[in-house]
């Protein structure tokens, strides 16, 4: 006879519907070997996907073929050990008198790693593809790329530029099943100290989460909300079914 526990039908249905581990089973007291592989490989992506960098190269290029000015900046922070322990550097810049060029722009899109920068190298341009060409027909843009950067660091750059509006495209903390989430953070009129009660973001965009063409579309929203009514964050009601529809 097999130890095995035979799963219920309507536990196997749930599974389709989540990336979540539920209904495992059992071999007697322990979980079925492939599905504790499966967790030991989940965790090694999330590990790795800490330690990933910024391919500033491919995104300047990407940036150059939108036409869009495209500066790097870097954080205080040292190294990645540094920005684990020390999240409050990641908040500052450190070199910003080595930028040219700069000038006022409307909005000023950051792409910073954050604790996952093969997220922003995957997914950032498949979101900014299908917004910069209409965004550039009614507003000024630049970009910036930032290493070891968190969140905050986009008020300081959008003080820099003097921007209207900033959008911070990170890389989320891996997930043991999304170790390639980015997030978007969008804050109108930012100003450093800042906080989060000012900022709207859209979350868990990744191949098996929001698509790119539901944050493209959640992004453009936004920014249009915020320069109509002069405001971001809490104070802007958003309804995302109304918004996304049946996207």
């Amino acid at each position: 006879m097999s130890n095995k526990l035979e799963i219920p039908a309507k536990w196997q249905q749930l599974k389709s519907y989540t990336k979540a581990r539920v209904a495992l089973g059992n071999v007697g007291t322990s979980l079925p070997l492939n599905d504790v592989l499966a967790l030991k490989h989940a965790h090694a992506l999330a590990k790795d996907a800490i330690l990933t960098q910024l391919d500033k190269e491919f995104l300047k290029i990407k940036a150059k073929e939108h036409g869009v000015l495209c500066s790097e900046f870097k954080s205080q922070v040292k190294d990645r050990l540094e920005y684990l322990k020390r999240p409050d550097l990641g908040r500052k810049l450190v070199n910003t008198s080595e930028v040219e060029n700069i000038k006022k722009v409307d909005i000023v899109i950051v792409i910073t790693d954050g604790l996952s920068a093969t997220a922003v190298n995957s997914n950032a341009f498949s979101v900014l593809d299908a917004v910069l060409p209409d965004l550039k027909e009614k507003f000024s843009i630049c970009i910036a790329l930032v290493e070891l950067g968190r969140v905050a660091i986009g008020d300081q750059v959008a003080e820099f530029y003097n921007a209207d509006f900033v959008a911070v495209l990170i890389g989320e903390r891996p997930g043991l099943s999304s170790p390639e989430s980015m997030g978007i953070y969008v804050t109108y009129k930012p100003k450093i100290g800042f906080t989060d009660e000012r900022r709207n973001c859209i979350s868990n965009i990744h191949k098996d989460g929001l698509s790119s063409i539901q944050a493209a579309t959640l992004l453009k929203y936004l920014i249009d909300r915020s320069f109509a009514l002069k405001i971001s964050g809490v104070e802007l009601k958003i309804d995302l079914g109304a918004i996304l529809g049946d996207e």
